[in-house]
């Protein structure tokens, strides 16, 4: 087959850190080759308008605990594990976690074997695992089935460790109730991405977490000891320790509005905020309710919602995640699409951006200028089928 070289132009390029006007994006066979002005595209070229849209790396989504119809956590496998990876992908994530809720321990086993053999046979888009429990605060269990929440036991740390000789991402949300300093500091060590959550615990105690080596806080103002004006706990940890940084449920749901924009203006640095999807089973599809360990879940006006009205994970995809916290925070498009795609992927160690000879035009976006949604890329290695717009 011929070489194809098609141009990107008239829109705005996202690379990864900033956004690029009057630039143009061009790819050789499929691969990012380099930006160049707009008007140095001959007449001769096969060029894609954008049409005021932008082109930006795929999202990298740290919390993802179903879609396509399918939970991760009813049976943890491989052909589960490629209907949720494919439903996210048509959702705008290159790369995501596949995230186990708090489970028995089999299914914890289960969950590490199924994400092995997923990397093994390099399904597309799935890039590490999250465990998010069973190691939690029952006080602050939100939708976890408080039953199934305990301790960390050597046995546990054991099969963590295990499982990162052929995870190389590997994140667990724990709660200092649960796990002890010198637990975090083994799986810190290990390379394994530590989370504060579902939390009840003081501004102190995550400060010596954060100092062990946990990293993040798993959904923000979620599940989790709130800011006070005598005690800040696990809130005032996240914003104010620059050693942590914080997954964000930005449907306006979750996290009000003018909370988000506190937070984000608050935020002390390096530790940096990152949009996470929440996604349960529903996400890309039609469907209005499903269950989490035989307990049902509803889906209604954009709620995701226990029989007792609990939130149960979120009815967000990144792209109305990103255009929320522009439209509805304030925040700037760059910044936004950073906490989409950069953040998260400087988080757990992969890149992201666009990279000459490495970024593959298969994993960019082409979103919406007015960010209401993606759009089709309309190009392939075939000159036959492309076309000028």
């Amino acid at each position: 087959m011929t070489l194809a070289t098609v141009t990107f132009i008239g829109g705005h390029i996202f690379d990864g850190e900033h956004l690029h006007d009057a630039k143009a994006a061009r790819f050789h066979d499929g691969v990012f080759v380099g930006l160049v002005p707009d008007s140095r595209i001959s007449a001769t070229e096969t060029v894609i308008n954008l049409n005021g849209d932008i082109l930006s790396p795929g999202y990298v989504d740290l919390q993802v605990n179903g879609g396509g119809g399918v939970m991760f956590n009813d049976d943890p496998n491989l052909e589960k594990l490629k209907l949720i990876a494919e439903a996210h992908r048509s959702l705008g994530s290159a790369s995501i976690l596949p995230t186990l809720i708090t489970a028995r321990s089999e299914k914890i086993t289960a969950a590490i074997d199924a994400v092995r053999m997923a990397l093994n046979a390099n399904v597309p888009s799935i890039v590490g695992l999250h465990l998010e429990g069973p190691h939690l605060s029952v006080s602050r269990k939100g939708a976890h089935d408080a039953s199934l929440i305990r301790p960390m036991t050597d046995a546990d740390l054991h099969q963590l460790l295990a499982a990162k000789a052929d995870i190389p991402v590997l994140k667990v949300t724990i709660a200092p109730e649960s796990v002890t300093l010198n637990q975090v500091t083994t799986l810190v060590e290990a390379g394994i991405l530590v989370s504060l959550g579902h939390s009840d615990t003081n501004f102190d105690t995550c400060r010596a977490y954060a100092e062990a080596g946990a990293s993040c806080v798993t959904h923000l103002f979620n599940a989790m000891s709130q800011l006070g004006n005598r005690e800040p706990g696990l809130v005032g940890a996240a914003l104010e320790l620059g050693l942590l940084s914080a997954g964000l449920i930005a449907d306006g749901i979750h996290v009000h509005p003018a909370t988000m924009r506190a937070a984000w203006k608050g935020k002390t640095g390096p530790g940096r905020i990152f949009l996470v999807s929440d996604a349960m089973a529903v996400a890309g599809t039609e469907h209005i309710e499903f269950s989490l360990d035989d307990r049902r879940i509803s889906r209604r006006d954009g709620r995701l919602i226990l029989d007792d009205g609990t939130l149960a994970g979120a009815d967000l995809d990144l792209t109305k995640a990103v255009s929320n916290v522009v439209n509805k925070v304030g925040i700037g498009v760059e910044d936004a699409l950073r906490s989409a795609t950069s953040i998260p992927a400087d988080i757990i160690g992969i890149s992201s951006g666009l990279v000459p000879g490495e970024t593959n035009l298969a994993d960019l976006n082409r979103i919406s200028g007015d960010l209401a949604g993606l759009r089709p890329l309309e190009a392939t290695a075939d000159p036959e089928h492309l076309s000028n717009s």
